[in-house]
């Protein structure tokens, strides 16, 4: 779950990026876009295991959920 602290001084516009980059860090809502630049095949696999990862974790609390009336 990501959440932020927001600091009595610091600008609503800036602290709602920092909480948009770091949703889309960990891949909770992602922006899709026109890829307009090179993404290295390491950065690519990267992505693609934590999205298994993710898809592996929901299944298991699915399955657990359910097994537990």
């Amino acid at each position: 779950m990501a959440y932020i602290k927001v600091d009595d001084n610091e600008p609503l516009e800036k602290s709602i990026k920092r909480f948009k980059r770091m949703v889309e860090k960990e891949g909770i809502i992602r922006e899709y876009k026109k890829r307009e630049y090179f993404e290295k095949p390491s950065t690519i696999l990267n992505r693609k295991k934590k999205a298994a990862a993710r898809k592996q974790l929901k299944k298991a609390r699915k399955l657990h959920a359910s097994k537990s009336y």
